[in-house]
């Protein structure tokens, strides 16, 4: 099986859907891969969708890490892209590089950023120096959630969609190979699209995008509850989950699993068995105690 590269993934602008999934461990990034996912990334999303934190801000370097780990070893096509946790590209270019270059170490193939203030470019343009491809991010970035007051839409006014225009064209510039737009209004999406070279991803950004993304277990249904407008829903996996895990503790509780035959092993031969009984008895016999073999 063939592994995607950078340079694949820029060549499907224009000529074919890049389709992405979010992957945290080995037995995603086995499924996802086979289904024939184009990119994997390890999501810092890790932080509420596997580690159960109110948002992504809590999740560390060495987290991810960890997960990149699990992913690499059950990708064999899919590209991988490490997403670099809050503060893990902050504080300085320099930093920025030995973070990234810790994913690369860990197996991803190239790492995302969020954002696209003049800081935010020194760093990608440092990461890049050091040969790692830097996937892009604009729009809703959650990672500034704070600042924007909460998971809301981005750009659905002239003037902040223009803003998102021209970080879109500044990430391009800075050398990013693709970059995602996340819950921002389809027209945008579309003009942004049309402008750059490098593919868009879009999530919750309409159908123009040169590929999407979505969360895997948001894909499988595996979680119930509130659900995202942007995502639509392949399976209901979490009551398939709850109702086999559901029989199997009535199974356990009555007495019904494991099986005798079926799902239980046995002694070589029933003269081994009986040597068993046989040293049992004697080992209890020199304290007293009288084993009786059983009948049947």
């Amino acid at each position: 099986m063939k592994k995607t590269t950078v340079p694949a993934i820029r060549a499907m602008k224009g000529s074919s859907r890049i389709g992405m999934l979010t992957a945290y461990d080995y037995p995603s990034a086995r499924v996802a891969d086979a289904a024939g996912a184009d990119i994997l990334l390890v999501g810092d999303s890790l932080a509420m969708v596997v580690l159960g934190y109110p948002d992504t801000l809590s999740v560390t370097v060495d987290d991810m890490l960890h997960h990149t780990r699990a992913v690499a070893r059950g990708t064999k096509s899919a590209l991988i892209v490490g997403d670099m946790p809050y503060l893990s590209y902050h504080v300085s270019a320099e930093e920025a590089v030995r973070n990234a270059g810790r994913f690369i170490q860990a197996g991803a193939n190239a790492v995302k950023v969020e954002g696209a203030k003049p800081s935010r470019l020194r760093a990608i343009e440092a990461i890049l120096d050091a040969e790692i491809p830097v996937m892009g991010h604009i729009g809703l970035t959650p990672q500034s959630v704070n600042a924007l007051g909460g998971f809301k839409l981005q750009g659905k006014h002239a003037d902040d969609a223009r803003r998102l225009i021209d970080e879109a064209a500044a990430l391009e510039h800075a050398g990013c190979f693709s970059v995602v737009l996340e819950c921002v209004p389809s027209e945008l999406a579309a003009m942004i699209t049309e402008r750059l070279t490098i593919p868009t991803i879009g999530i919750g950004a309409g159908p123009s995008c040169d590929g999407q993304v979505l969360v895997f277990h948001d894909v499988l249904g595996i979680y119930d509850g509130h659900t995202p407008k942007f995502v639509r829903q392949y399976a209901h996996v979490a009551q398939t989950m709850q109702s086999a895990l559901e029989a199997y503790l009535a199974d356990v509780r009555g007495g019904q699993f494991p099986d005798e035959q079926k799902e239980s092993f046995h002694m070589a031969s029933d003269e081994e068995l009986k040597r068993l009984y046989a040293a049992r008895e004697q080992a209890e016999e020199s304290v007293g105690v009288v084993v009786e073999m059983p009948r049947g």
